[in-house]
């Protein structure tokens, strides 16, 4: 349905965004752009605002949200005005927005659109361009002091480079978007390694074999810093606890022996690493911001709350515990079903769906063949249907239902659960999203 841009509402706006302009979450690799050209000239016209407030770029195929947000609310612990931009949204786009925690007002995004719509017309930006230009435009109009932005697909040509950080930071290297990124994980390396900048210190979360060598070479190429966080920092996690979801930790400071602990309100097993490139990060910064080791210890803390990050393995409900997750990927997958094979429970029940580009050849054989599974799908264009995910998964010894829904999908789970199983809601973002 078409509206006169100048009396949409919120729904009407939204509606606009998703369906006039290539949304890569939505329908695939057609929506992605392989330059900068639409986002300089975006920028360009609205007065170049990420120069404004000093930024912190964040890349990765696995981890880069939950940095991102951790880092974020260690820059409000202490007491600066932080912007964060990530994508995707799980139940509102406003997610993708934040100031403080805060979402952008319905209003700002109304008017965003409403305001520019020549520019647009002439422009053609994608989706995703729109909504980098409108979270820039809005940082630097509020004052902030500074924006954590993550990285919505590769590096190099993603439309967040435009920025020059004062701190670029890179996490897992694994497959995913290989389709568009390359079909080798140095391929991939070197697109995420596009965000180093001139002389702008790097810190990469990992220091894998095979890749860790692309970040070398680049850093080197831009005079920049590098540190590999897994040789400075190590995690320790302690038991997740199922009553609040927090989960306890210590890290050490592998050179001086100094030990650092907290609590942290993401209790994933993927997160020790994300935690070392976190302290990592955090400390760097120390050399542009005045940042405390109480600010690091409470922001870890208080990330879900100061946030408001959702989805990474979050508890929805007790009696049964219904636990879910956005890992998407092969190596996001074999963390969290790892963790999940250690609950005690009696029986388990996942409720799964991917989108219709997922290797299923990939995942498919990292899931128990003892669980009893909900083959479902997300209410999106790029959604796999439900019953070829179903006929798929049977030839890897996956049994279960099939429901057009996730929500109801999760409704036949609970309601086939005993106190005592334990229900998995994932394999998509989309899918997690409808259920929270």
């Amino acid at each position: 349905m078409l509206y006169a841009i100048s009396e949409m509402n919120y729904e009407q706006t939204l509606e606009f965004l998703f369906s006039q302009l290539p949304a890569y979450h939505r329908i695939g690799k057609a929506a992605y752009k392989g330059d900068l050209h639409n986002s300089m000239e975006l920028d360009n016209y609205f007065g170049n605002p990420h120069r404004k407030f000093a930024a912190i770029h964040v890349a990765g195929t696995n981890g880069k949200g939950s940095v991102s947000h951790m880092i974020a609310s260690i820059l409000q612990e202490a007491g600066y005005k932080t912007g964060l931009y990530t994508s995707p949204h799980l139940k509102d786009f406003r997610e993708r927005i934040k100031i403080n925690g805060e979402m952008i007002p319905k209003e700002a995004v109304i008017d965003f659109v409403k305001n520019n719509d020549s520019v647009f017309s002439l422009i053609k930006p994608s989706f995703f361009e729109m909504t980098v230009a409108m979270a820039f435009s809005y940082f630097a109009e509020t004052n902030i002091d500074v924006a954590v932005v993550e990285v919505g697909l590769g590096g190099r040509l993603d439309s967040t480079n435009i920025i020059t950080p004062v701190l670029s930071v890179i996490t897992n290297i694994g497959h995913d978007h290989m389709d568009l990124l390359g079909d080798t994980l140095r391929k991939v390396a070197r697109e995420k390694a596009g965000i180093i900048k001139r002389s702008v210190p790097v810190v990469v979360s990992e220091s894998q074999p095979g890749v860790s060598d692309v970040f070398s070479m680049v850093a080197a190429e831009n005079g920049s810093s590098l540190y590999f966080a897994d040789e400075k920092y190590h995690c320790i996690l302690g038991t997740a606890d199922f009553t609040d979801g927090s989960r306890q930790y210590s890290v050490t400071d592998l050179s001086s022996g100094r030990m650092y602990s907290g609590s942290a309100s993401l209790a994933g097993d993927y997160q020790d690493r994300n935690i070392q490139a976190v302290y990592c990060s955090a400390l760097e910064l120390r050399k542009a911001f005045s940042i405390s080791d109480m600010n690091i210890i409470n922001g870890v803390k208080d990330t879900v709350k100061q946030t408001g990050l959702a989805g990474r393995w979050q508890i929805l409900r007790h009696d049964p515990l219904v636990l879910c997750d956005t890992a998407h990927n092969k190596e996001g997958l074999e963390i969290v079903l790892g963790q999940l094979s250690r609950i005690s429970r009696t029986n388990l029940h996942i409720v799964l769906g991917f989108v219709n580009d997922k290797d299923l050849n990939s995942v498919l054989p990292l899931f128990p063949k003892d669980a009893r599974y909900y083959f479902t799908r997300a209410s999106i264009p790029r959604a796999l249907d439900n019953e070829i995910l179903k006929r798929e998964a049977e030839r890897y010894g996956l049994s279960g239902g099939s429901y057009t829904d996730a929500r109801s999908a999760l409704a036949a789970a609970t309601g086939n659960a005993q106190k005592s199983d334990v229900i998995f809601v994932g394999g998509s973002t989309f899918v997690v999203a409808e259920v929270i």
